[in-house]
């Protein structure tokens, strides 16, 4: 990126404009004009040199400070700005940034912990596990859903379902309980990571294979296998890890298949989910290919990413009846603690605990 590049986002329904200032410096802004509250830029990414509202021609610079204005002295003497108009309290509102290997975070509370505070050491190694060297963007793409961004979260963390709702997972041994794998949950229950191991199943285990579940399917086979072809890539031997960052952001590896997830919510029953492929700079040709050919298990087409959007819409129709009713969540214990199996709802719990505390409720 170069100075002048800019992207613009939301964070929840405020539209936000990142842009790297003339220092090299991230800078994240409102994005909403400081003197009539029009919108101030309306392209997703770009270059500019200073942002200009097409309303009233107010400009503004990289770091988001006012420095023009039409007209500021009028026509002929009349009108225009009072001569005491004082154009440094007249800026964008900036947020609080920080970036991590690369990723640019903002917020708008001037009181919450730093972002290594935010995160603790244990779940900024896992992060710094997976942008561990330089990536490079493999494509983009965004599904709309009819649920409440939370009951998408809380599928992210829930570790007990991943195996038998995606048949094509357990299936073809991508991701089974039957895994050596656990749960790393953040002392606060709001960060987590879910992680398995693809050649440490036991294969003696009968869960799978007895046919009391609908979970596997092994008289199928695939035309084209290599979309569950992986190469070992990271020492440990995980295959599968999903790193949930409170509250919306989501950090995968399935198989080779990295992606970045960023849920923006749209009103109380629908939300807006942001996939972001990535791989190395430094793979081949080969390799980019093989990522590319594993993002297919997800996105909104995906063998797998489909099917939990669908159940968050199931879940969104029938508390919109039944507000009053509740879920249970008692795999694992009723405990907010890491453990050594997923077939636990600990982490959904974790998430629930860390926005009642948020919200206070």
């Amino acid at each position: 990126p170069h100075p002048g590049d800019f992207k613009t986002q939301r964070i929840g329904d405020t539209p936000v404009i990142m842009v790297r200032d003339a220092q090299g410096a991230m800078q994240v802004f409102v994005n909403r004009c400081a003197h009539r509250g029009a919108l101030l830029c309306v392209e997703q990414r770009g270059h500019t040199k200073q942002f200009t509202c097409v309303y009233h021609n107010w400009s503004f610079d990289l770091q988001g400070r006012l420095r023009g204005v039409a007209f500021r002295h009028g026509i002929r003497n009349q009108g225009g700005l009072p001569s005491d108009f004082d154009f440094a309290a007249h800026g964008l509102q900036r947020l609080r940034v920080e970036v991590l290997h690369g990723l640019v975070f903002a917020t708008f509370s001037p009181h919450v912990a730093p972002l290594a505070t935010w995160l603790g050491p244990r779940m900024t190694a896992h992060f710094a596990r997976i942008f561990h060297r330089p990536v490079r963007i493999l494509g983009s793409y965004s599904q709309f859903m009819h649920n409440n961004w939370k009951l998408y979260m809380e599928n992210v963390k829930d570790t007990y379902h991943a195996s038998i709702l995606h048949l094509f997972l357990t299936t073809f041994g991508v991701n089974r309980l039957s895994m050596e794998g656990g749960l790393d949950i953040s002392p606060d229950g709001g960060h987590h990571v879910s992680w398995s191991k693809r050649a440490s199943e036991q294969l003696a285990g009968t869960e799978y294979t007895q046919k009391t579940m609908h979970a596997m399917q092994d008289d199928m086979q695939l035309a084209d296998p290599r979309i569950v072809q992986m190469w070992p890539e990271f020492e440990d031997g995980v295959t599968t890890a999903i790193q949930g960052i409170f509250p919306n952001l989501v950090v995968q590896q399935i198989q080779n298949s990295l992606a970045l997830r960023l849920m923006i919510p749209q009103g109380v029953d629908a939300c807006e989910l942001h996939w972001l492929l990535f791989g190395y700079e430094d793979d081949t040709p080969e390799q980019t290919d093989i990522r590319l050919l594993q993002s297919n298990l997800v996105g909104p087409a995906g063998l797998v990413s489909m099917e939990d959007g669908m159940i968050g819409n199931w879940i969104q129709r029938t508390i919109a009846q039944d507000a009053d009713q509740t879920a249970v969540l008692e795999m694992g214990g009723r405990e907010v603690t890491t453990q050594g199996s997923r077939v636990s709802e600990a982490s959904v719990r974790g998430f629930w605990q860390a926005y009642r505390t948020m919200m206070d409720v």
